[in-house]
């Protein structure tokens, strides 16, 4: 039983932790860990968005995922599948749906289907449509302002240039103008 303890080889670990506890570096390492750099990883949510070995990353659905220029590219593009009923988009009629009320076009014919069975069909329709003359109304507003700016002192034309208007701007007439349409559109309304 002795020769076999002196016959034992020691390893290069037993001989570094020997060493160690002769030094009196009795918490130093005898061997480096291999796949383990000490980095805590932080635990993201959902939606959160932080910056990586040069990459932006966020969790989406659970999933980490890294964050494109694509990323705009893949919102503007409809679904292959109605986010709602889970059936096939359709290419042709589908994609104004989706932009508008973010469903098919069967989604939406039942949605309105059901505001029509609950008598609720008239207000929306009048709510949608009065909101869609206050945004016609709005842009005018932005167009005018743009055109009566002291910066802007002339428009683009097709090719590009810069022109000059012929005669400047009346600005209280520019304003009658603007003031006639707001009262067509307002007209509209029900």
């Amino acid at each position: 039983m002795k020769d076999s303890v002196l016959k034992k080889e020691f390893q290069k670990r037993d001989v570094e932790r020997l060493r160690n506890l002769v030094k009196g570096k009795h918490g130093d390492r005898t061997t480096m860990g291999i796949g383990y750099n000490g980095e805590v990883k932080e635990n993201y949510k959902e939606g959160d968005v932080w910056e990586e070995k040069g990459k932006t990353w966020t969790i989406r659905d659970g999933i980490k995922e890294n964050i494109t220029k694509l990323d705009k590219v893949k919102k503007a593009v409809i679904p292959l599948f109605c986010p709602k009923c889970k059936h096939v988009m359709d290419k042709q009629l589908d994609p104004f749906y989706f932009k508008s009320y973010g469903e098919c076009l069967d989604c939406r014919a039942k949605t309105e289907t059901q505001m029509k069975i609950a008598g609720t069909w008239d207000e929306y329709r009048i709510k949608t449509f009065n909101a869609e003359i206050d945004q016609q109304i709005q842009e005018y507003k932005n167009w005018f302002e743009t055109v009566l700016s002291d910066t802007a002192n002339g428009y683009v034309s097709e090719n590009g240039e810069v022109q000059k208007w012929v005669g400047g701007i009346d600005k209280e007439r520019a304003q009658q103008s603007l003031d006639e349409v707001i009262k067509y559109f307002n007209s509209l309304k029900k």
